[in-house]
């Protein structure tokens, strides 16, 4: 059949003409929610006769790092000569941003193929007793259809969205399963013990894939023991079987040793900033060793430590201004906060410290700012644009209530709800020897990021 009568003919059955047409409809799932189950994915997975098995995956999942662990990855395998998708969420700026091949986005005239094949198969599903797939079920279906039947990666690194076991990315089987670590993050829909968010972490692990993670907390790391035990999953732990040890660190350059079963690796440099970036490359590194071991990955140490060098991940301490310093951090729950006040602390040097937060109302506030306010001398709360936002007033409350509490009462606390005013007004706050920190929900840090270096708005999904 000629390609006129094959657009005709999907012209005919209502199919987009845009890949703007086909985002806007995948973007309007959002308010089917988040479904936590397998069944509408498996059915889709069937009727696309299974497109996830033809492709090499490398599942990541944890509370924090994933972007992170899934940047490392896939700088290392295409830099080693390797095709390599990449799946991660939420995206930062665009819809597409969320499906790379070797670091470029999906292309528009590509999404719109692979939905328009998809979006009937959706309805079915939709019209069955199954129900509605959600956006981000059909977002990860998509993917699975472009790396399986347009793009052919070698490898693809495979971030979760929201836990693990009942992911809509845990259809597949990967080479090697990856858990950053553990905290209390979407635990109204986890679990509200980091031994059940734990669990619902490992349920990623599948029988004889290895498995790497950095968990440390005993409960949690006791729970990925046993399910790794009971799948005959070998497991390499962070501290056990394999470690990191800092040898210096400055901005914007870190240097560590990298000691492992099968080899050890000195002084790999790494640009991220905050000490928690050592551990997520080191989780990197081990997950890379085990595809040289298990499936004789080849990669040349100058390459490795080339790319381990140049790996970048927009939104997590990203220095995106000069003058005046604006560092933007997607830190939105306790252990990010812990993590950005300690490279607060040791990485960055100020004068004065002028904060702008935004967050969703499903978060955990004050664990957050207990990590945060003994260093700031501005706080501005500011609301993102996003249907589940956390309200300004109701925050600023929270944190005069904290300030009172850990005698911090010379902090200026300020509500400026518009998040585009809170950036003005802290640019107009923040002199040449202080440093202003935009942070909280990524839908904020990717509107500003987007405002800042390129003056429009970023694009909204999860």
């Amino acid at each position: 059949m000629s390609d006129t009568r094959v657009q005709l003919n999907e012209a005919a059955a209502g199919a987009f003409q845009t890949a703007a047409e086909a985002i806007d409809w995948i973007v309007h799932l959002i308010p089917f929610g988040i479904k936590p189950g397998l069944k509408r994915m498996e059915q889709l997975m069937e009727l696309l006769d299974h497109p996830e098995r033809r492709l090499k995956f490398i599942h990541v999942a944890g509370t924090n790092g994933k972007g992170s662990v899934c940047a490392y990855l896939t700088e290392v395998l295409k830099q080693s000569g390797y095709d390599v998708g990449t799946f991660t969420s939420p995206y930062i700026q665009k819809y597409t941003d969320r499906i790379r091949l070797n670091g470029e986005n999906i292309a528009d005239e590509d999404l719109l193929r692979v939905v328009n094949k998809i979006k009937p198969l959706v309805d079915e599903v939709a019209a069955s007793d199954l129900g509605q797939p959600t956006m981000f079920e059909v977002s990860t279906a998509v993917a699975i259809e472009y790396f399986a039947h347009v793009a052919y990666p070698d490898f693809v690194v495979w971030e979760t969205g929201m836990g693990g076991r009942l992911d809509s990315t845990n259809v597949v089987t990967p080479l090697v399963s990856v858990i950053t670590n553990i905290g209390h993050d979407h635990m109204e829909i986890l679990g509200d013990t980091i031994e059940k968010v734990a669990a619902e972490k490992a349920g990623i692990i599948k029988a004889g894939v290895p498995v790497v993670t950095a968990v440390n907390q005993p409960e949690a790391l006791e729970v990925i023991e046993q399910t790794a035990k009971g799948k005959n999953s070998t497991l390499y732990s962070n501290d056990r079987q394999f470690r990191y040890e800092l040898v210096a660190s400055a901005e914007d350059e870190q240097t560590f040793n990298f000691y492992s079963p099968f080899r050890n690796i000195p002084k790999v440099g790494i640009s991220l900033n905050g000490s928690h970036q050592l551990q997520n490359a080191a989780v990197a590194l081990m997950a890379i060793e085990l595809l040289r071991q298990y499936y004789a990955l080849i990669v040349e140490d100058d390459v490795l430590l080339q790319a381990m060098r140049d790996t970048k991940w927009a939104g997590r301490l990203e220095m995106i201004s000069s003058s005046p310093r604006i560092l933007i951090d997607g830190a939105h729950n306790p252990e990010g906060g812990a993590v950005l006040a300690q490279a607060l602390r040791e990485t960055y040097t100020y004068n004065k410290l002028h904060f702008v937060m935004g967050m969703l109302s499903t978060k955990n506030h004050s664990e957050y700012l207990r990590h945060i306010l003994p260093l700031v001398d501005t706080l501005i709360l500011t609301e993102p644009d996003w249907h589940k936002k956390e309200d300004a007033a109701k925050l600023a409350e929270l944190a005069r209530t904290l300030c009172q509490e850990i005698d911090r009462k010379n902090v200026d606390v300020i509500v400026e709800p518009d998040w585009k005013a809170a950036l003005e007004l802290v640019k107009s706050r923040t002199a040449q020897d202080d440093l202003a920190v935009v942070s909280g929900t990524l839908y904020l840090i990717g509107d500003v990021r987007s405002w800042i270096l390129h003056q429009s708005d970023s694009e909204k999904g999860w």
